[in-house]
């Protein structure tokens, strides 16, 4: 015996709902008459006055389509399609006025209002139901498409939330693991973050730097700053954590962690098969932010505006967040010492717009220090 709860012909004729109608009328013997010759077909609601009508349609249960007379007292039907057209939750309900007045002037008027259609009366009954049945498919397909459409921009969220998580997972992971070979902590990372964005905001109407600065390259750079030190994973124990001075030998080997860094993420992305916006704003900061602007710096001793503005605003906050923090070859220095560094640095070191740029806002590199402070 089949134990199915409903057979194929009980679901194959599921009936759809039945459409409302609702008919606006302040002559008692028209909403009779309409009402009769629809209610065979859909249901039908009445309303006599414009007000009630704008009741009914703002409701819990709104009419699917409004058949509208012109000609009523106080509330008249062209106001009653203005307010409705006028209104979030009715300006979608079809709306077909249905009157005496035949003038040309008069259906201009009221299809400018946005009616969908305008029979004059006398009514032909068939026509009426054509025309209504035509206007309900109709909306029925904009409805449709309506709710598609904001099932998609749901789902192209929600995909472009994944996407963006598994960016910053991503980023995490792979600065964790560089915290692991490193004196450097999680909060050295946080700082310098925040100092990029605050920079960079500073700087975004500042002519030099407004054509890139917008509000995108900002997230980027917000996104891809963690990643400037990646390729220290590369440089040995021995020479990353020396307590003590370098050589000059073990110095070109540390500076080879630019090089690993860029490197690391290229590999990344020839694996993903696609260029990722992040990605390459990691690579420039990672490759370049040693660069000094007077050329002085490595991997390539570029100079001036060759040196890609990413890494120019990471190299400001990477030696300022150097400075302050405590390390085994060094003591921390104070804000103002730190300050002060940047400043004789301007010109040789660094970008000198974003030195002035950063004086200005040195209280916000502070107030960030101040509040991720590294543990004791």
């Amino acid at each position: 015996m089949d134990n199915a709860p409903f057979s194929s012909s009980q679901t194959e004729h599921v009936q759809k709902p039945i459409a409302t109608v609702l008919v606006v009328d302040d002559t008692p013997e028209n909403l009779t008459l309409m009402g009769s010759l629809l209610r065979e077909h859909f249901q039908v609601k009445v309303a006599n006055q414009g007000d009630k009508a704008l009741r009914i349609a703002l409701s819990g249960t709104p009419p699917d389509l409004i058949l509208l007379d012109i000609m009523m007292p106080e509330v008249d039907g062209y106001e009653v399609c203005r307010r409705l057209k006028a209104h979030p939750s009715t300006r979608d309900i079809p709306v077909i006025f249905l009157t005496a007045r035949s003038e040309p002037d008069d259906e201009q008027a009221g299809l400018a209002l946005g009616a969908v259609d305008y029979i004059t009366k006398p009514i032909s009954p068939p026509i009426l139901l054509a025309r209504v049945n035509t206007h309900l498919t109709l909306k029925a397909t904009a409805d449709f498409l309506r709710d598609k459409s904001a099932y998609l921009e749901r789902e192209v969220a929600m995909r472009t939330l994944e996407v963006q998580a598994i960016q910053d997972v991503t980023i995490m992971a792979m600065t964790s693991l560089a915290e692991t070979r490193d004196n450097e902590t999680g909060n050295h990372i946080r700082r310098t973050q925040l100092y990029v964005k605050a920079l960079a905001e500073r700087l975004r109407h500042h002519p030099r730097f407004e054509p890139v600065l917008n509000d995108r390259m900002i997230e980027l750079l917000y996104k891809s700053a963690p990643l400037h030190d990646i390729g220290k994973i590369g440089i040995p124990d021995s020479i990353l954590l020396k307590p003590g001075k370098l050589s000059v030998e073990e110095f070109e080997i540390m500076k080879t962690h630019t090089t690993l860094g860029r490197n690391a993420i290229e590999d990344a992305e020839r694996r993903l098969g696609m260029r990722v916006a992040f990605l390459s704003v990691s690579k420039e900061i990672a490759y370049s932010h040693q660069e000094k602007w007077d050329g002085s710096g490595y991997p390539e001793g570029l100079a001036g505006d060759a040196i890609p503005v990413s890494a120019r605003l990471m190299a400001v906050a990477d030696v300022y967040d150097a400075l302050i923090s405590k390390r085994v070859y060094k003591p921390a220095f104070s804000h103002d010492q730190a300050c002060s560094t940047i400043v004789r640095g301007k010109d040789s070191h660094f970008d000198p717009d974003m030195v002035d740029a950063f004086v200005d806002i040195a209280e916000d590199f502070r107030s960030i220090a101040q509040k991720y402070p590294d543990p004791t």
